[in-house]
């Protein structure tokens, strides 16, 4: 993905987009080392979870988890019924903690169905 196509996705949509960032506490009190970050959309009833990202070198803090979580408490802050995670695929290793969140629902041609658990 290049600027102007970055800029696009983020800057120039009607939706609420920004960036959450994950840092590691400094000593100093200040902002601390980057671990991970979500781009993570604000929408009516809950935030999308558009892409999120740490170090691959990170995999066993589950900061993949814990990015999620800590959406969840920041929708139920603000009365939001729903956390989206964007895209799952089933099977995929790299997703595969998505589906530990239950209930699960997918979007289909039909419309919102819960996925069995």
């Amino acid at each position: 993905m290049g600027l102007f196509d970055y800029v696009a996705m983020v800057e120039e949509t009607p939706v609420n987009t920004h960036i959450v960032e994950y840092r590691m506490p400094a000593a100093d009190g200040s902002s601390g080392q980057l671990v991970a970050c979500a781009l993570t959309d604000t929408l009516r009833d809950g935030l999308s979870m558009v892409y999120s990202f740490f170090h691959p070198g990170d995999e066993q803090r589950s900061l993949g988890t814990y990015m999620i979580l800590d959406h969840i408490r920041e929708a139920q802050a603000k009365g939001a019924p729903h956390i989206y995670l964007g895209y799952w695929v089933r099977g995929s290793r790299k997703m595969a903690y998505k589906s530990r969140f239950r209930p699960m629902e997918a979007l289909t041609r039909e419309g919102w169905e819960r996925l069995p658990d």
